[in-house]
């Protein structure tokens, strides 16, 4: 993994120390298949009782950090920031790789006959990182809220879902959100403005189902992430304390391993399991069939000419 030098920078034994026991976090994640964005790995500093949960924690955890990487004590593709990337398209070398290539990509929709289509949406952008890690697998879309959804977004999101509804299948939404006044706001707020954008087309309760899977309070209790002060500014706290105390918890605190596996039984249980395995028995012989085409190329090449 490279670890590379950019700087000479001098740090203390302390931070020394602060730098190893991120390199051990960085380590048994990528054993996993993980990254972590910095908020991720400053989360597993306090959970682990290496760091009190204060913003100067954070911030201090992000200048030892940013002092490892440039020492070239810490891997620079271990922390990631999931809300900067550079968009580019595809190349290929030839159009032998590029058939190839496409045979192995090739998908059909193992959705089409199924009661339900599922899509996952999340709060926050930096942990879209623990969807690509499950969603592409399962076949189920996915994106980011970012807070409040759009207007916009919400009412492409009903026509969607009208479209499917009248093709006999049902949407279910898995909404993770953290566990504070906005995030369970935003479980409302997507429920109240998908029946509005989808009862004025379609006068059926059977458009659309929504499940919070998290963050709850049984999966806090479970994992008991680190607490914070709920916002005394936002205009949920007073309904939220009444139900919920002043304590709020970020889902960005949670194994992503645990999400993951979370996120997995969830859109398992909407599945017809016998019809998605004959979907994607067919999907295999298509692959398959490309494959065999893709190593006759210089043949078909030929036969062009």
């Amino acid at each position: 993994m490279p670890k590379i030098q950019y700087q000479d920078v001098a740090l203390t034994a302390q931070k020394l120390a602060v730098v190893k026991v991120a390199d051990a976090i960085i380590h048994e994640y990528q054993a996993q298949g993980f990254d972590l964005t910095l908020r991720q790995l400053y989360y597993q500093f306090v959970a682990r009782g290496y760091l009190p949960n204060h913003q100067k924690s954070y911030k201090r955890l992000q200048d030892i950090v940013n002092d490892g990487r440039l020492a070239g004590l810490l891997d620079w593709t271990a922390i990631v920031d999931r809300t900067r990337n550079l968009v580019s398209q595809t190349h290929w070398g030839s159009p032998e790789r590029a058939v190839k290539r496409v045979a192995g990509m090739y998908r059909e929709d193992v959705w089409a006959d199924q009661p339900y289509r599922v899509e996952v949406w999340i709060e926050k952008d930096a942990l879209m990182g623990i969807l690509d890690a499950v969603c592409p697998e399962l076949d189920v879309p996915y994106f980011s809220c970012r807070g409040f959804n759009s207007q916009s977004e919400m009412w492409a999101a009903g026509r969607r879902m009208v479209t499917r509804a009248e093709h006999g299948q049902q949407t279910v939404v898995l909404h993770l959100a953290d566990h504070d006044p906005s995030g369970i706001g935003m479980s409302h707020d997507i429920a109240k403005r998908l029946t509005m954008f989808t009862t004025r087309h379609l006068k059926t309760a059977n458009v659309f189902t929504l499940r919070r899977i998290a963050l709850n309070m049984k999966q806090v209790e479970r994992y008991n992430p680190p607490p914070n002060f709920a916002k005394v500014t936002d205009p949920r706290y007073k309904k939220y304390r009444e139900t919920y105390g002043e304590s709020s918890w970020e889902l960005d605190a949670l194994d992503p391993a645990v999400l993951v596996r979370l996120v997995r039984r969830k859109v398992a249980k909407w599945v017809d399991a016998e019809k998605m395995s004959a979907a994607v028995a067919r999907q295999e012989d298509a692959r398959s069939q490309l494959q065999t085409v893709s190593g006759q190329w210089k043949r078909a090449l030929e036969a062009c000419r």
